[in-house]
């Protein structure tokens, strides 16, 4: 499959660099987002082109947010659900691709097929991106795919990955990762790789990490932030625990930090923004038995973390007014 004309579905924080990236790539890229102001900064800072419907595209990038319009600390897929419905009545390329860069819980790509009718390919791709750190964890850093069926994945690594692939019953999907047992979980789409050795005249160039099931994906995200979420929160406690023992907590971690496998964090307001939170109580909801006692952990730590700096801020507000 050649890719040529690609839609970026949410051009926030996320979608707007990726847009760009897909752009310096030589395709020809149009942006979506619910926000007209979105579309006017993709278009001023971008060049991007903005999209009146979602008809004739070789593959659709998806990066809405995944949180609850209402409170951005709750996880929720209906925007996501939503767009796949919509692609699905407009789009007219049987076989296009769509890829959910977006933060999802497991079960949400197959929903998704669902609903397209297993009439496109899908696969996850979750963004690493960092703004703060753009250059060394941007758009193009080693990441994780996964695709719904055999077939997905291969398109999808066509797309991501490097300029050949080998032939569906060798599962070679990229010149750096031999990938040898692929399930499929739904062989509704026909296989498009009848040739041994293909070439194709455009990839992004990012390398891949292809796993066996979508459902590793979805998960391996979650996991990552909410593997963060512990971290943080440990330094949390660790502040916690240097007050009410007299310690001096900077020195503290400046010691421990010194060994080679210890990184200490360093604990500030709480754990803000709303991916951490987000995807950590995205990961809690996903078991269908085991809910994780160590995360629930982590979030009363940070509760109780949060109330000390409070309380901290306040006893500091006041003597700095008695002494005025």
């Amino acid at each position: 499959m050649q890719f040529e004309k690609i839609l970026v579905i949410g051009l926030g924080q996320l979608g707007l660099p990726a847009a760009k990236y897909v752009k310096e790539k030589g395709f020809e890229v149009y942006g979506f987002d619910a926000s007209l102001e979105a579309v006017n900064r993709a278009e001023s800072i971008g060049g991007i082109e903005r999209a009146h419907d979602f008809r004739d595209y070789d593959a659709y990038i998806i990066c809405i947010s995944t949180h609850s319009p209402d409170d951005m600390f709750s996880p929720q897929t209906e925007g996501i659900l939503s767009i796949a419905d919509r692609i699905s009545k407009e789009a007219k390329r049987d076989g296009a691709l769509v890829s959910i860069e977006s933060t999802i819980p497991r079960g949400t790509s197959q929903k998704v097929f669902e609903i397209l009718r297993h009439r496109l390919h899908v696969v996850h791709a979750p963004h690493r991106w960092y703004a703060l750190e753009e250059k060394e964890h941007g758009v193009n850093q080693l990441r994780v795919i996964g695709g719904v069926c055999d077939c997905c994945l291969g398109v999808g690594m066509q797309f991501y990955d490097k300029e050949t692939i080998e032939d569906n019953n060798n599962h070679n999907y990229s010149n750096n990762n031999t990938f040898s047992t692929i399930h499929t979980n739904s062989a509704t789409l026909e296989p498009s790789l009848n040739t041994k050795m293909v070439t194709y005249k455009k990839s992004l160039e990012i390398p891949m990490h292809p796993v066996s099931r979508i459902v590793i994906a979805e998960t391996t995200k979650i996991v990552e932030n909410a593997h963060r979420y512990l971290q943080i929160a440990f330094a949390e406690e660790l502040y916690l625990y240097s007050q009410a023992n007299n310690i001096s907590f900077p020195e503290l971690r400046d010691a421990l930090n010194t060994k080679w496998n210890v990184n200490i964090l360093e604990p500030r307001e709480g754990i803000g923004g709303h991916c951490l939170p987000k995807d950590t109580r995205m990961f809690l909801e996903s078991s269908n038995s085991i809910r994780s006692r160590i995360l629930t952990a982590a979030m009363e730590v940070d509760h109780n973390y949060r109330a000390f700096r409070a309380g901290l801020n306040h006893r500091l507000h006041v003597e700095e007014d008695h002494n005025d």
